[in-house]
C-alpha cells in the first residue's frame, strides 16, 4: 500500500498527471474514465479554498489505476520517475467545439481562451494542439474519448490523417487522398461514410494529425 504521509503533495499529483498523459488523457479525462466526477483531478481542486493542499483519495487513485490497467508498482514508478523526457503542455478542446469561433486564427493555429491542457512529449511544433473526439462517427480509427494531437506546421502528404476547417465553420478529421490546385479529396475514417471533394477556395486551413491515444 502507498503511504501518503511519506510522499509529497506534488509527487502524487504529478504521478496522476503522468498517468493521464501516458493513457493519452487529460486529468479530467482520466477521472471520467475512472468513473469519477470529471473535475476530480482538475488543478483547481488540488488546493482548498483556504489555500491548503488537497490530496487525491486512495479510492480515486485505485479507480484510476484500474481504469488504465496500471499496477501499484507502476504508479510508484510514476511518482519517482525523473528520467523521462520533459513533457510539453499542449492546448486541448473537444472536437465538437473546434468549429466554434475564437479558438483558431486564419492559419489554423490555436488562439484565445477556453483551452484545457494535455501533456505530450517531444513535439517539434510549439503550436501543436489536441482535440478530444466525442461520439462514434470516426470509428474504427478514433473512438469516443480518443485524443488526437494536431500540428499546424507539419508537412502534409497523401495518406496523412488531417483536420480540415471549411469556410462554413465545419471541422472534420479525414485522410488526405489527393490534393490538386483546385480541389482536395478526402477519405472518411469511418467506412460507412463516403469520400468528399472540397474546393480549395472553401478551405480555411488543413493540419496534420501527428498522434492519437488508443
Amino acid at each position: 500500500m502507498i503511504r501518503m504521509a511519506m510522499l509529497t503533495h506534488a509527487q502524487i499529483w504529478g504521478a496522476l498527471d503522468r498517468l493521464a498523459a501516458r493513457a493519452g488523457l487529460t486529468a479530467s479525462g482520466l477521472a471520467k474514465r475512472a468513473g469519477l466526477d470529471p473535475t476530480t483531478f482538475n488543478k483547481s481542486k488540488r488546493i482548498t479554498p483556504d489555500a491548503r493542499p488537497r490530496w487525491p483519495s486512495t479510492e480515486s487513485v485505485a479507480k484510476s489505476l484500474e481504469a488504465t490497467g496500471t499496477t501499484v508498482d507502476e504508479f510508484v514508478g510514476l511518482i519517482t520517475e525523473t528520467a523521462r523526457a520533459p513533457a510539453q503542455a499542449v492546448p486541448l478542446i473537444g472536437f465538437a467545439e473546434a468549429g466554434s469561433g475564437g479558438y483558431f486564427d486564419d492559419g489554423g493555429f490555436p488562439v484565445g481562451k477556453g483551452w484545457d491542457e494535455i501533456s505530450y512529449p517531444q513535439i517539434d511544433d510549439e503550436h501543436a494542439y489536441a482535440l478530444e473526439i466525442s461520439g462514434d462517427s470516426m470509428q474504427p480509427a478514433y473512438r469516443d474519448g480518443t485524443v488526437i494531437v494536431v500540428s499546424p506546421a507539419a508537412p502534409i502528404r497523401r495518406g496523412d490523417r488531417v483536420v480540415v476547417k471549411t469556410k462554413d465553420g465545419e471541422v472534420v478529421a479525414k485522410e488526405l487522398k489527393r490534393k490538386t490546385a483546385k480541389t482536395i479529396e478526402l477519405r472518411s475514417l469511418n467506412p460507412l461514410h463516403g469520400e468528399r471533394t472540397l474546393p480549395v477556395k472553401d478551405i480555411v486551413w488543413i493540419a496534420r494529425i501527428i498522434w492519437a491515444s488508443q
